[in-house]
C-alpha cells in the first residue's frame, strides 16, 4: 500500500504582505477606533492650562499614597474608593500610557514619512523648473513660458521679507516721578 504524501504549496506557506492603507482608509479606520475608545475627548486650551500649572507628583509618591488607601479602612472609607478599585484604576492608566506611547510613535512615523514625501516634491518640483527654464529659451517650448513666468512670480513673492508685526506703543511714563534729594517735581515758571 503507497501513502500519497500531502504536498504544501510554497505560497501557501510564504505570508503575504499587508495591503498598504490609503491616507483615506487611514483616517477612517482612526475615527472608528477613537468612537470605540471611552473617554476620549481633547482638553480645551483652559484645561490644559489647568492641569500643566498643577503639580506633578512622581511615581514613587503616588504609590505610597494609594497603598495607604490599602493599609486603612478608614482612609478608604473616606475616599470611598477600595483598594481594588484604585489598583484598577493605576493599572488602566499603566496601560493606557503604553497606548498613548505607541500612538505617539505611530504619528512620528506618518510625520516623518509625510517630511520625507515633501522633500521628494520640493527636489521633483526644482527639477521641473530648472528644465522649463532651459525649454523656454526654445520657441518651439512657448507653452511652458506663462508656467515659467509664475512659478518666477510665486519665488520673488516668497522671498520679499514679511512685514514686522506692529510693535504695541510704549507704555505712557508715570505722571509723578521722584526727584533725588528731595527736590521738587515741579518745574518753575
Amino acid at each position: 500500500m503507497t501513502t500519497n504524501p500531502i504536498t504544501r504549496s510554497p505560497a501557501a506557506e510564504t505570508p503575504q504582505p499587508a495591503t498598504a492603507l490609503t491616507p483615506e482608509a487611514v483616517i477612517e479606520q482612526l475615527r472608528i477606533l477613537r468612537s470605540q475608545i471611552p473617554e476620549v475627548s481633547p482638553l480645551t486650551p483652559k484645561q490644559r492650562k489647568t492641569s500643566r500649572n498643577k503639580a506633578v507628583t512622581s511615581e514613587p509618591i503616588v504609590q505610597a499614597s494609594i497603598n495607604v488607601i490599602g493599609a486603612s479602612d478608614k482612609v478608604a472609607l473616606a475616599l470611598d474608593q477600595p483598594i481594588d478599585d484604585a489598583r484598577a484604576l493605576q493599572d488602566e492608566a499603566i496601560r493606557w500610557k503604553a497606548v498613548e506611547a505607541e500612538a505617539r510613535t505611530l504619528l512620528s512615523g506618518i510625520a516623518g514619512a509625510n517630511f520625507i514625501r515633501q522633500q521628494q516634491l520640493e527636489l521633483l518640483g526644482a527639477q521641473a523648473y530648472s528644465i522649463a527654464s532651459q525649454l523656454v529659451r526654445n520657441p518651439a517650448n512657448d507653452e511652458l513660458v506663462p508656467h515659467v513666468r509664475e512659478i518666477k512670480r510665486l519665488k520673488s513673492l516668497a522671498r520679499r521679507k514679511k512685514p514686522a508685526p506692529a510693535t504695541p506703543p510704549p507704555s505712557p511714563a508715570p505722571a509723578e516721578t521722584s526727584s533725588p534729594a528731595g527736590a521738587s517735581s515741579e518745574t518753575k515758571s
